[in-house]
């Protein structure tokens, strides 16, 4: 397929963005604490998914999209703020080897899954089309994260900045599905 100068630019840009995250994820130090791990790990994905709506906005001219980049960017700043401010508390969350192993295997494999999927999204002159394509899996990834570490016995602080993340997309997902149906 040809793409237009400004897709190239857009497609550059998010590989860019998304080799960035995960090298980032995958470069943290686990330690003893679920918790930490998580939030560790979190915080370059919220800061991918903030750098993939900054670039749509560069681009999109819909204005249903456009809503959508920016909610996920208030959104997403908003909850790094939210796990910055409870880090400290939270990395003195301990847990035990076999719990820690749990959570490490089944994140890992939604990790690799989430890594393929945004990799391989349907790319296309629609930036806003393929944008979709993107965010989902990523969007998918935030909340089988954050569903994994509700399984476990996490930080209190911690625990209503998941269900944030998973309501909200939950909510996102939705939306850009709906979207991406009117315009296919």
């Amino acid at each position: 397929m040809q793409f237009s100068i400004n897709t190239h630019k857009y497609l550059d840009a998010y590989y860019e963005i998304l080799s960035e995250m995960q090298s980032q994820m995958t470069s943290v130090k686990f330690d003893s604490s679920i918790s930490e791990n998580f939030i560790k790990q979190m915080l370059p994905h919220h800061r991918a998914a903030i750098k993939m709506s900054e670039e749509l906005l560069k681009y999109t001219e819909n204005i249903s999209l456009q809503n959508i980049a920016l909610n996920i960017i208030s959104e997403q700043t908003q909850s790094i703020e939210n796990m910055e401010s409870v880090e400290a508390i939270c990395s003195r969350t301990e847990d035990n080897a076999s719990n820690l192993n749990k959570y490490r295997r089944k994140n890992t494999d939604i990790l690799n899954n989430m890594f393929t999927n945004m990799r391989k999204a349907r790319a296309c002159n629609s930036i806003d089309i393929s944008f979709m394509h993107q965010m989902i899996p990523h969007h998918l990834g935030a909340i089988g994260m954050a569903e994994n570490a509700l399984c476990f016995e996490i930080c209190s602080e911690l625990v209503p900045i998941l269900d944030s993340i998973i309501t909200s997309q939950k909510k996102g997902v939705c939306q850009m599905r709906e979207l991406l149906s009117a315009l296919t």
